[in-house]
Protein backbone atom coordinates (compact mmCIF):
# COMPACT_ATOMS: atom_id res chain seq x y z
CA UNK A 1 0.00 0.00 0.00
CA UNK A 2 1.60 3.53 -0.74
CA UNK A 3 0.01 7.07 0.72
CA UNK A 4 -1.00 9.48 -1.22
CA UNK A 5 -1.81 12.73 0.54
CA UNK A 6 -4.30 15.25 -0.13
CA UNK A 7 -4.35 19.08 0.54
CA UNK A 8 -6.40 21.45 0.23
CA UNK A 9 -6.28 25.49 0.48
CA UNK A 10 -8.69 27.40 2.58
CA UNK A 11 -7.19 30.59 2.14
CA UNK A 12 -10.56 31.88 0.36
CA UNK A 13 -13.12 30.38 2.94
CA UNK A 14 -10.79 32.04 6.01
CA UNK A 15 -10.58 35.34 4.45
CA UNK A 16 -14.44 34.92 4.19
CA UNK A 17 -15.31 33.97 7.72
CA UNK A 18 -13.09 37.35 8.71
CA UNK A 19 -15.06 39.48 6.73
CA UNK A 20 -12.47 39.76 4.13
CA UNK A 21 -14.31 39.11 0.09
CA UNK A 22 -11.71 40.89 -1.78
CA UNK A 23 -8.60 40.21 -2.84
CA UNK A 24 -7.68 43.89 -3.01
CA UNK A 25 -8.12 43.99 0.90
CA UNK A 26 -5.01 41.52 1.32
CA UNK A 27 -2.37 43.17 -0.33
CA UNK A 28 -2.54 46.04 2.41
CA UNK A 29 -2.48 43.75 5.22
CA UNK A 30 0.77 41.32 3.73
CA UNK A 31 2.51 44.62 3.26
CA UNK A 32 1.94 45.59 6.92
CA UNK A 33 3.80 42.63 7.70
CA UNK A 34 6.52 43.18 5.54
CA UNK A 35 4.90 40.88 2.43
CA UNK A 36 5.27 42.95 -1.21
CA UNK A 37 2.84 40.99 -3.70
CA UNK A 38 1.67 42.10 -6.56
CA UNK A 39 -2.22 42.27 -7.11
CA UNK A 40 -2.34 39.70 -9.41
CA UNK A 41 0.01 37.53 -7.19
CA UNK A 42 -2.26 37.77 -3.89
CA UNK A 43 -5.22 37.34 -6.38
CA UNK A 44 -3.52 34.06 -7.48
CA UNK A 45 -2.64 33.06 -3.97
CA UNK A 46 -6.51 33.37 -2.96
CA UNK A 47 -8.10 31.65 -5.76
CA UNK A 48 -5.99 28.70 -6.80
CA UNK A 49 -4.26 26.67 -4.58
CA UNK A 50 -0.42 27.27 -4.42
CA UNK A 51 2.14 24.63 -5.40
CA UNK A 52 4.63 26.03 -2.95
CA UNK A 53 4.50 28.95 -1.11
CA UNK A 54 7.08 30.65 1.05
CA UNK A 55 7.59 30.27 4.98
CA UNK A 56 6.91 34.14 5.70
CA UNK A 57 4.17 34.46 3.49
CA UNK A 58 2.37 31.67 5.36
CA UNK A 59 3.53 33.51 8.60
CA UNK A 60 2.30 36.94 7.61
CA UNK A 61 -1.43 35.45 6.16
CA UNK A 62 -1.69 33.54 9.60
CA UNK A 63 -0.95 36.86 11.32
CA UNK A 64 -2.97 39.08 9.19
CA UNK A 65 -6.32 36.58 9.14
CA UNK A 66 -5.57 35.84 12.95
CA UNK A 67 -5.54 31.96 12.36
CA UNK A 68 -3.67 29.43 12.60
CA UNK A 69 -1.73 27.14 9.50
CA UNK A 70 -4.42 23.96 10.18
CA UNK A 71 -7.00 26.65 9.20
CA UNK A 72 -5.42 27.64 6.12
CA UNK A 73 -3.72 24.05 5.22
CA UNK A 74 -5.69 20.47 5.39
CA UNK A 75 -4.12 17.53 4.64
CA UNK A 76 -6.34 14.42 3.93
CA UNK A 77 -4.18 10.83 4.56
CA UNK A 78 -5.54 8.16 2.04
CA UNK A 79 -3.42 4.66 1.14
CA UNK A 80 -4.10 3.88 -2.16
CA UNK A 81 -4.09 0.41 -3.62
CA UNK A 82 -0.88 -0.56 -5.56
CA UNK A 83 -2.50 -1.33 -9.11
CA UNK A 84 -2.40 -4.88 -9.89
CA UNK A 85 -0.40 -6.01 -13.10
CA UNK A 86 -3.31 -7.09 -16.04
CA UNK A 87 -3.55 -11.16 -15.77
CA UNK A 88 -2.33 -11.01 -12.16
CA UNK A 89 -5.60 -11.91 -11.25
CA UNK A 90 -6.06 -15.12 -13.39
CA UNK A 91 -2.37 -16.23 -13.10
CA UNK A 92 -3.69 -19.97 -13.49
CA UNK A 93 -5.89 -19.97 -16.32
CA UNK A 94 -6.25 -18.24 -19.25
CA UNK A 95 -10.10 -17.91 -18.74
CA UNK A 96 -11.89 -15.07 -20.40
CA UNK A 97 -8.39 -13.37 -21.85
CA UNK A 98 -9.13 -16.10 -25.09
CA UNK A 99 -9.48 -13.69 -28.53
CA UNK A 100 -12.75 -13.97 -30.29
CA UNK A 101 -12.75 -15.37 -33.54
CA UNK A 102 -13.91 -12.36 -35.74
CA UNK A 103 -16.96 -12.80 -38.16
CA UNK A 104 -16.38 -11.58 -41.29
CA UNK A 105 -19.17 -11.03 -43.41
CA UNK A 106 -19.32 -10.47 -47.32
CA UNK A 107 -21.28 -7.72 -48.54
CA UNK A 108 -25.02 -8.43 -50.39
CA UNK A 109 -24.66 -7.49 -54.02
CA UNK A 110 -27.72 -6.46 -55.76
Amino acid sequence: MTVELDTGWNLRSVMASRGIFQTSKLKPLLEERGIDLSREQVYRLVTQPPQRVRLDVLAALCDALECSLDDLVTITRREASVPVAVGEETRGSIGDLRPVRAAIRRPRTK
